[in-house]
């Protein structure tokens, strides 16, 4: 196991029998969702988040701020709990381990979806059904993102399968069977 997850399975385990013990995994998961894109979104809170200079009780204060009307409660103790013992410039893993461990628990494939612009709804359930295919299950959560330099199509992830249907990986392809040509 990792250094950093040695750091994170017990946060992110016990944030998680917590939240199912109030019945709230579904509610506690997509505040997760939320907060992690905020963390990746957001330089200036990660970085004063993480900073050894800002005092624990400022991180607590800021936290209660930001979070009091936007988490449930349980999820904002976890948040002062992590500021108290240090480790809430380890967020971002912690939510990323919670995250795992909750589609473990679930038996839910991740599928990671690369496009060169924006999927529409009609595209993006399209898309799932095929992903589902490739998985062989219809327990999946799509993780959309995009990256113009893809130039046209997308990339699909889904554990260690990955299917390359971008006009880049097709031009990277020919390229590479016009080297063997030569």
């Amino acid at each position: 196991m990792p250094l950093l997850n040695t750091i994170t399975t017990p946060y992110a385990e016990a944030f998680l029998q917590v939240a199912e013990s109030n019945k709230e995994v579904k509610k506690v998961v997509a505040q997760a969702k939320d907060i992690l894109q905020l963390w990746k979104e957001s330089p200036e809170f990660s970085q004063a988040m993480s900073s050894p200079v800002l005092e624990v009780q400022s991180k607590k204060l800021a936290l209660e701020k930001l979070f009091a009307k936007q988490v449930t409660p349980s999820f904002l103790n976890f948040l002062k709990l992590l500021a108290d013992r240090q480790r809430i410039g380890f967020l971002d893993a912690v939510l990323e381990r919670l995250l795992e461990l909750y589609r473990d628990q679930r038996n839910i494939a991740l599928a990671t979806v690369t496009s060169a612009t924006t999927l529409d709804d009609n595209q993006q359930a399209e898309l799932l059904k095929k992903v589902q295919a490739v998985a062989g299950t219809d327990n999946l959560e799509l993780n959309l993102k995009v990256d113009p330099e893809l130039i046209g199509g997308f990339v699909v992830n889904v554990g260690s399968k990955v299917i390359d249907s971008s006009i880049a990986g097709q031009v990277r392809r020919l390229g590479l069977a016009l080297a063997k040509v030569s």
